[in-house]
């Protein structure tokens, strides 16, 4: 379930943010922010480790059913967490806010949950991800790929043998139609087997290009 969906303002995809973490390396994690209310949503985003993310926009206006992408950067570290466990936490706060109301227009205790107006929160956590594990991910992509290899390679030989059952039948009903003189017959077959050639070069063709 996406982060916020009972939030009944705004929802956030995905639910927790994940960075790919090494030394000496800025990550990116992307959210999408989803208005789902009618109204104007204002909305913040707090985290807290402010020193470690650079977040942009961290606060801005959606119009109704619209949505925003933030982008959350991990700036580069000089040490690994213990264990590649993270304990930051961000927090998105939404609140209605007038239409027509622009960013720069907000009040300075529009987030402020002592005043008197609606402040919904949602709360999302942090992971590190390995390069390495990032990597098995990659390995899998691989494997489906040597598979769909395989396979052309399976229908390649299956298109060559087709052919050449095909040929050596042709070269057949030649000798037949030398004896029976019906020259027609062979003809419709020979064009027959020339558009399954073409068919067969396709297919090579399209093998070699993968």
């Amino acid at each position: 379930m996406p982060a916020g969906e009972d939030n009944q303002l705004i929802s956030v995809h995905p639910s927790d943010l994940k960075f790919i973490f090494e030394l000496e390396k800025q990550s990116f994690c992307d959210l999408k922010v989803v208005n789902n209310t009618e109204n104007h949503v204002a909305f913040k985003v707090k985290t807290t480790s402010p020193k470690k993310y650079f977040v942009r926009p961290n606060t801005s206006v959606l119009q109704p059913g619209d949505s925003c992408l933030i982008r959350v950067t991990l700036q580069a570290q000089r040490e690994y967490p213990p264990d590649m466990q993270c304990k930051d936490k961000f927090l998105l706060q939404s609140t209605i806010v007038p239409p027509n109301t622009d960013v720069d227009d907000l009040p300075a205790d529009t987030f402020n949950k002592e005043s008197s107006k609606d402040i919904r929160e949602c709360k999302l956590k942090v992971q590190y991800i390995s390069p390495s594990a990032q990597g098995n991910s990659g390995d899998e992509g691989s494997s489906d790929s040597n598979s769909t290899l395989q396979q052309l390679k399976e229908d390649r030989d299956a298109a060559v043998r087709q052919t050449l059952h095909l040929q050596q039948e042709l070269d057949l009903l030649k000798r037949r139609r030398q004896r029976r003189n019906d020259p027609g017959f062979s003809f419709k077959f020979a064009a027959i087997v020339g558009v399954i050639g073409i068919m067969v070069g396709l297919v090579l063709n399209l093998y070699l290009s993968k």
